[in-house]
């Protein structure tokens, strides 16, 4: 074996870590730019449901004082559990189908990357 092809059988390797960290660094960039896509919608999405849910206690309020019988004033207490109950179940189906989205694009982000294989010699 000539030096020459000594030294470039010594040379490859740190030439192709090279190009292994760099693309590893890019899919992880990637990664976390879907990250955190999807961590800004499910912020929007949580910050109109926490203003829906002062609305609700806040109209509970004015007709609960609005109110001239106890009648009024249960029927009043009956629609705001009903609406809660409703804003529970949409709660647990956000939570879920936002899991699922950030689960997809951790998927996508590892498929695309290919940051699971090792590098090739």
């Amino acid at each position: 074996m000539s030096s020459k092809s000594a030294e470039q059988s010594i040379a490859a390797p740190p030439v192709q870590l090279a190009s292994f960290g760099k693309e590893r660094a890019e899919a992880m960039l990637h990664l976390q730019k879907d990250l955190l896509a999807e961590l800004e919608r499910a912020s929007e999405s949580w910050i109109s449901r926490v203003k829906s849910e002062i609305e609700l206690w806040s109209d509970l309020s004015k007709k609960v004082s609005g109110s001239h019988t106890i009648t009024e004033g249960l029927d009043a207490y009956r629609d705001c559990v009903a609406k809660r109950m409703k804003m529970a179940v949409e709660d647990g189906q956000r939570m879920f189908s936002e899991g699922q989205n950030i689960i997809a694009a951790i998927t996508k982000s590892m498929n695309g990357g290919d940051i699971t294989q090792g590098f090739s010699t």
